[in-house]
Formats: structure tokens, C-alpha cells, sequence
């Protein structure tokens, strides 16, 4: 299940969440009990393993569309 990070935006209560994908998103502080609960999104991490990750997959050497 996935987890998921919320922030109330009347007390600033930081909380997270494993929900189903059918469930409904939390609105509702468990803390102050207002209906100001938003997702909190922040970037995923990539990371690249290995070494000449570019040199093999640009496509710059040996393409036939560079004629």
C-alpha cells in the first residue's frame, strides 16, 4: 500500500498515511479536527546506477538519422 504525507493547514500537523488507491483522500485533521488536510507532494528520487549510462543510450554515435 502506498503511503501518503499530510499537513493540516490550520494547526500545521504533519502526518502519514498507508491508504489503498481506492481510498478516499484524508481531509479532516485527526489533531484539530478541521477539514484543512491537504496531500503533500515532493519530488521522487531517480537514480541512475551504473557507468556510461549516456555514452550507451544518447544515440548520437552510429544513428542512421545523422546522414
Amino acid at each position: 500500500m502506498p503511503t501518503y504525507h499530510y499537513r493540516c493547514k490550520n494547526c500545521q500537523y504533519d502526518f502519514t498515511e498507508h491508504q489503498s488507491f481506492d481510498d478516499e483522500p484524508i481531509t479532516v485533521c485527526p489533531r484539530c479536527g478541521e477539514a484543512q488536510v491537504r496531500k503533500v507532494f515532493s519530488a521522487v528520487p531517480i537514480e541512475f546506477k551504473g557507468h556510461g549510462f549516456y555514452r550507451t543510450d544518447s544515440g548520437s554515435h552510429g544513428s542512421s538519422s545523422n546522414k
